[in-house]
C-alpha cells in the first residue's frame, strides 16, 4: 500500500491521464479514486488542481474522440460492440439513444456521470450527425464538469482522504482484500440480475430465413418495427413490409394489431430484449401469435433479405 501511494506522488498526472483514458475507453478501471486523491494532493500542496482538471480533461475527450470518430465509420456495429461489453448490455442501445433524444447535445455535459452512457453517448452523437467541432465542444464542458467535481471534492476533503489514505496503510492488505471483495459482489449481483432477465426473455423466435419463405409463400404476417426513432432516421432502411411501432406506445396502441395473424417483432437490441420484452406484453393483452426476430434488424439485413425505405406506414394502415 505504501508503495502504491508512493508511486501516485512521483507519478501523479501520468498515472491520472492513463486511467481516466483506460476508464473511458470502457476498461472496468475506476478513475473516481485517482481523481479524488488529485484533488487531495492538491489540498496537501503536493499537486496543481488546475494541472489535474486539464490531464483528466485531456485523457477523457480523447478517449471520447476515439469513439465518436469509431461511431462516423462504423455505427450501429459499434453501439452493438459497446452493448456487448456492458454491464447491462440488453439495454444500452436504447437507453442510450432515449437520453440522446430526450436531452439532445446537452446529454454530453452529464453522461459521464452514468455508468455505461459515458462511453455510448460519443458513437451516438457521431450517428445522429453531429459536427466534429461541436462534439468537442460539448465534450469538453462535460469532461471539465466530471472530472473538476471530483477533483473539487478532493480538494475540499484532503484532510478526510488523508486518514482514509493513513487507515488503509495501516490496514495493509486487508483494506485491499475488503474492496476486492466489495467489487467481486457487485458483480455477482449484476450478473445473477443479467441471468433473471434472460430467463424472463426466453421466448421462441423466428429467424430471417423463416419470415423470408413465409413472406415469399404469400402468409399474411404483420412486422412490426420497434427500433428507436434514431436507429430508424439512421438506417433509412427496414425489413420488407415492417411498420412502425414504438414499445412506449403499446398501451395505446395494442388493438391495432390483428389478432388473427402471426406478429413477427424486431429491434436492435443485443438478445432482441426490446423485442422479447413487448412480445411479453402483448401476450398478455391476448396476442398470442407473436415471436421476435432472431438477431434482430441486423441479421435481416446481414442475411441480404429485402429491404423497404422507411416511410410513416403505422399499424393501423395494415389492420384497416
Amino acid at each position: 500500500m505504501d508503495q502504491i501511494i508512493a508511486l501516485l506522488l512521483a507519478h501523479d498526472y501520468p498515472i491520472l491521464f492513463v486511467v481516466v483514458l483506460l476508464e473511458q475507453l470502457g476498461l472496468p478501471i475506476p478513475a473516481t479514486p485517482v481523481l479524488l486523491a488529485l484533488g487531495a494532493l492538491a489540498g496537501t500542496g503536493n499537486a496543481s488542481f488546475p494541472a489535474a482538471l486539464l490531464v483528466a480533461m485531456v485523457a477523457s475527450v480523447v478517449s471520447d474522440l476515439t469513439w465518436f470518430e469509431l461511431g462516423r465509420r462504423r455505427g450501429r456495429p459499434v453501439m452493438r460492440m459497446l452493448c456487448k461489453i456492458s454491464l447491462e448490455p440488453d439495454f444500452c442501445v436504447r437507453r442510450t439513444e432515449t437520453a440522446f433524444q430526450r436531452h439532445g447535445v446537452g446529454l454530453l455535459l452529464f453522461s459521464k456521470f452514468v455508468p455505461g452512457l459515458n462511453i455510448a453517448a460519443p458513437p451516438v452523437a457521431a450517428m445522429v450527425q453531429m459536427s466534429r467541432a461541436r462534439f468537442l465542444a460539448w465534450d469538453a464542458a462535460g469532461a471539465a464538469l466530471w472530472s473538476g467535481s471530483f477533483i473539487a471534492l478532493g480538494y475540499m476533503f484532503s484532510k478526510q482522504i488523508e486518514k482514509i489514505g493513513a487507515f488503509a496503510v495501516h490496514m495493509g492488505m486487508a483494506s485491499v482484500l475488503a474492496i476486492a471483495v466489495a467489487l467481486a459482489l457487485f458483480l455477482g449481483w449484476k450478473y445473477a440480475q443479467r441471468r433473471r432477465f434472460l430467463q424472463r426473455l426466453r421466448i421462441a423466435r423466428i429467424t430471417p430465413e423463416e419470415l423470408y419463405r413465409k413472406q415469399e409463400n404469400g402468409e399474411d404476417i404483420v412486422v412490426a418495427d420497434l427500433r428507436h426513432p434514431l436507429d430508424f432516421d439512421y438506417d433509412r432502411v427496414k425489413v420488407r413490409g415492417a411498420l412502425r411501432l414504438l414499445p412506449e406506445e403499446l398501451e395505446k396502441r395494442h388493438g391495432e394489431i390483428p389478432r388473427d395473424r402471426d406478429v413477427v417483432l424486431y429491434c436492435n437490441c443485443p438478445n432482441e430484449a426490446t423485442s422479447a420484452t413487448v412480445a411479453m406484453q402483448l401476450r398478455r393483452f391476448g396476442i398470442t401469435r407473436v415471436r421476435p426476430l432472431a438477431g434482430g434488424f441486423e441479421a435481416w439485413r446481414t442475411g441480404g433479405f429485402p429491404l423497404d425505405p422507411t416511410d410513416s406506414a403505422t399499424l393501423e394502415s395494415q389492420s384497416g
